[in-house]
């Protein structure tokens, strides 16, 4: 079965791993993670889940603090499509050999020139218009978009260049100089396509490229994404990939990432404004209920190796890696027990992320437990603490304690399994004093 797998998944990871587009996607969207994570860490201060919190700190900054606090929020989130633009320029640059800068830059203004400019308002002579950018275009509704224009705007701008479609300089005239006129005629070749897809995209009943994207493409993808099913895909498809010592989450977020950051940053804005909640399955859901310790959800499988491993490889690795699986990190266990390659393994570590999946589903749906904040918490967050500051709730905080507890009951005869067959291999082995007892002398070829 494993050389089956192998033969089908190995040549899958390789090929996603190494495509371009993919990794312009993956990497562009983690070049903005550190801006969003600090900006929801400032709104988190300001809507900090505790009775009287606000009122608390009212009596020494006065009524209102909070907007202080969500300038920086807003700062993030409401231009999350324009980050991702030019992460996503910059990203797919590099993988084509263009310049990377430019990339960015091209990718950017492209996108500007097909965002409508003029807003409608009632003012106070009746309907007027103002030459301004929407929030609406720049936030969660521009993201799929923004990954187009990002991709199409710079495979054109390198395409042209390659084509020799450049002003060259002479010699002698500074390369920054030089650089930016070969730029010129393949920037203008981009800017003129995103010109014409403007003023195409006026004459529909769209009336523009970001209300088309989004009502064909972003909210249909959103409704997929926004389900139990694609949950299971995600967490069932990284699982096995770890299976085979491929980093599971590094494929898979690949073609997940920007379905799961746009629905934690929809959650994100309303729980700002003091909506209800409108998302279950988020970047936080996937984060924070589905795996503890990291993949497999190995934190249940340490604790049971510290606690009831009589073998001294599986009790020494269970306490080198308590500490890293607390937070996340469970690469010791993936390669040390090992997880690669581990038919005792294969069951519980696909199952027991499927479990906290498929429960953490209902305690959502039913009510159990409120929804996730969209509040980008670190990923090394430990467990108890990213429940409670992720839904304001103490209860996701023993609910993850308790998920905690059901892997260990999952992992525990198959760990159990593991531990004795490496405990028989332990005694087996002759120890150093018996050794040291054999004479070269008395050994024959016939003990070779």
């Amino acid at each position: 079965m494993f050389d089956k797998l192998e033969k089908v998944l190995m040549p899958l990871a390789d090929k996603l791993g190494k495509n371009k587009i993919l990794v312009a996607i993956r990497d562009g969207f983690l070049m903005s993670m550190p801006l969003i994570i600090v900006g929801s860490l400032f709104l988190l201060v300001a809507n900090f889940p505790i009775p009287g919190w606000s009122e608390f700190w009212a009596r020494f900054f006065g009524e209102g603090w909070e907007s202080y606090l969500s300038a920086v929020s807003r700062a993030t989130f409401n231009i999350i499509a324009l980050l991702t633009v030019i992460g996503m320029g910059y990203s797919y640059a590099r993988e084509i050999g263009a310049d990377k800068i430019q990339g960015a830059i091209v990718a950017i203004v492209s996108f500007i020139i097909i965002m409508p400019t003029d807003i409608a308002y009632e003012g106070a002579e009746g309907l007027a218009s103002l030459s301004a950018i929407s929030f609406n275009f720049t936030g969660t509704n521009g993201i799929i978009l923004a990954m187009i224009v990002s991709l199409l705007s710079v495979h054109v701008f390198h395409w042209a260049y390659k084509k020799g479609w450049t002003i060259k300089m002479p010699e002698g005239v500074p390369p920054a100089v030089s650089d930016s006129f070969a730029a010129l005629i393949p920037s203008g070749i981009v800017m003129l396509i995103f010109f014409l897809i403007r003023i195409g995209f006026g004459l529909t009943p769209y009336e523009s490229a970001h209300n088309f994207i989004y009502t064909v493409l972003q909210a249909p993808l959103l409704g997929v994404g926004n389900s139990l099913g694609a949950q299971i895909v995600y967490v069932v498809s990284s699982s096995i990939f770890w299976l085979f010592g491929i980093n599971g989450p590094a494929v898979t977020n690949s073609v997940f990432s920007p379905i799961f950051r746009t629905l934690s940053i929809e959650n994100l804005a309303a729980f700002e404004a003091g909506a209800p909640l409108p998302h279950i399955y988020t970047g936080q859901f996937v984060d924070l209920f589905q795996t503890f310790g990291g993949g497999g959800s190995t934190l249940s499988l340490v604790i049971l190796m510290i606690l009831v491993g009589k073998s001294q490889r599986i009790k020494k690795l269970g306490k080198l890696s308590i500490v890293p699986g607390i937070f996340g990190i469970n690469e010791p266990i993936i390669f040390g027990l090992p997880i690669v390659l581990n038919p005792v393994m294969i069951v519980p570590f696909i199952g027991v992320p499927l479990m906290n999946t498929i429960l953490s589903a209902i305690a959502f749906e039913t009510g159990f437990l409120p929804y996730t904040n969209g509040v980008a918490l670190p990923w090394t967050t430990p467990l108890g603490f990213s429940g409670y500051l992720s839904t304001g709730s103490i209860r996701a905080a023993i609910f993850q304690v308790v998920l905690v507890v059901l892997g260990c009951l999952v992992y525990y005869p198959f760990i159990k399994i593991l531990d004795k067959n490496y405990l028989k291999d332990e005694e087996n082995k002759p120890d150093e004093d018996e050794l040291e007892d054999i004479s070269f002398d008395d050994l024959s070829m016939d003990d070779f």
